[in-house]
This record gives structure tokens, sequence and C-alpha cells, in this order.
């Protein structure tokens, strides 16, 4: 699966909805439509969240440093009883590093850097997903969500918003009202620094039962060039 990063990003880039940001499109933070719409989002979030506690799922994460694919994971995750993700790994334990002990010493601070990196990626894009309902609101209340018609269809919409968790980032949720879910979510935001960019594409589906869940996220670090695909499959019930 060396190829599975590369896959998913290509997937993700061409089946996210085109943003649409004509001038007199989009509605203001004064139409009563808009909070209904972020409430949605809010309730949709919260519920689908409760759902997924009574499943289990494979996670399969794909790390890549400069288009090189340097590391694969396997995981069996559901959520804990504070609903936050709990994994378990099924890989085999890693190989000892070869070669002599400055080349190990070597290869294993290289390795210690970008799981780190890696790892406070994979922590930001928790922060933005799923939308937090206590963020959506403040961002409504400080007029940064502007609401529009998406290229997907009549029933489908985007709520665009500004300094949602960091100053300066932007976040494009695409809903579909109808069926009151989140089809995508597209990020641009920065770790520590601004100057060091992330972006942030989500693809969500359906289960059986209704319940809506992120199929794969991409997370791109712009700066060190590493990219993080991660697909989720085979949801059972607990």
């Amino acid at each position: 699966m060396k190829n599975t990063a590369r896959r998913i990003l290509s997937t993700t880039l061409l089946t996210l909805p085109v943003l649409l940001v004509g001038a007199g499109r989009f509605a203001n933070a004064q139409n009563p439509e808009l909070q209904q719409r972020v409430t949605e989002v809010k309730e949709s979030s919260v519920k689908n969240k409760q759902a997924l506690a009574s499943y289990t799922w494979n996670e399969l994460v794909t790390i890549s440093l400069k288009g090189e694919e340097k590391k694969q994971q396997h995981f069996q995750v559901r959520l804990g009883p504070d609903l936050t993700p709990q994994k378990i790994s099924l890989d085999p334990p890693p190989d000892p590093p070869s070669g002599g002990r400055l080349k190990k010493r070597v290869v294993a601070k290289k390795t210690e850097e970008y799981k780190d990196y890696a790892d406070q990626m994979k922590a930001l894009a928790q922060q933005y997903v799923p939308p937090d309902g206590t963020l959506l609101q403040q961002a409504f209340a400080q007029g940064n969500i502007l609401m529009g018609p998406t290229a997907g269809g009549p029933n489908q919409l985007q709520l665009v918003i500004h300094n949602y968790l960091k100053p300066g980032d932007s976040m494009t949720l695409i809903f579909d009202r109808e069926r009151k879910q989140l089809l995508s979510v597209q990020i641009a935001s920065y770790m520590d620094d601004p100057k060091d960019a992330m972006t942030l594409m989500v693809q969500f589906s359906q289960l059986p039962d209704g319940t809506n869940h992120i199929s794969n996220l991409v997370i791109n670090g712009i700066t060190k060039q590493m990219n993080i695909a991660i697909l989720n499959s085979n949801y059972q019930h607990v």
C-alpha cells in the first residue's frame, strides 16, 4: 500500500466541492437561517459522536515525508467514556535499526523528529474535527461565518468560517441540509508559527444506521512537506 496517501489525497481533492465566493451569494451573520444551520451542524456533530461510541473500527495511518512514504500504522479504534478515541495498535513490534551505534543514533533522532511533528499535526487536526459547538457559536456571534451555495446540488450549502481556532485560519464546512449531515471539511491553519502552514481535508460517509463518520482525512504540513493520510473502515457494533 505504498501509494495509499497519494491515492487518498487525489480522491479527496477531486471530491471536494468547488468553493463559490461570488459577491452577494453568501448570507451574513444577520441572516436567521445561518443561526439555524450552525445549530444543525452543532447538533449533528454531538449526535454522531454519541452514536459512534457504540462502534469500533480500523484506522490506517500513512505518513509521508517529501513524497516518500515513511511509515504505515494500523489501529483498532473506539471512543472511550469521554468520547475521545482510544487506539490499539494492530502492528507487530518494529525491527531494531541496523548498522553501527552512530548510524542507529542518527536514524533514531530523525525518526523521533518526524514522529513528534506528525503527532503535533494530528493533535491540531483533532481540534478542528469534528467541529466544536462552542467555537462555532463564538464564530457566529463574532460575524465570522458566511453561508452560501455549492456546486454539489440544491440540498448542499457551505459555511465558511474565519478565525475559528486561531487568528487567520479558515474552515469550510459542506453540509447537507436535508440529511443534516456534514459531507466534507476543508481547513487552512498553521502550527505554532503562522509561517508553518497546515491544511486539512476531510470526507464523511454514512453507516447503514445513518451515523455519520470520517471516512478519510488528509493533513498536509506545508513547511516540512509532511503528509498524513488516515483511512477509516470496517465499522462494527460493539
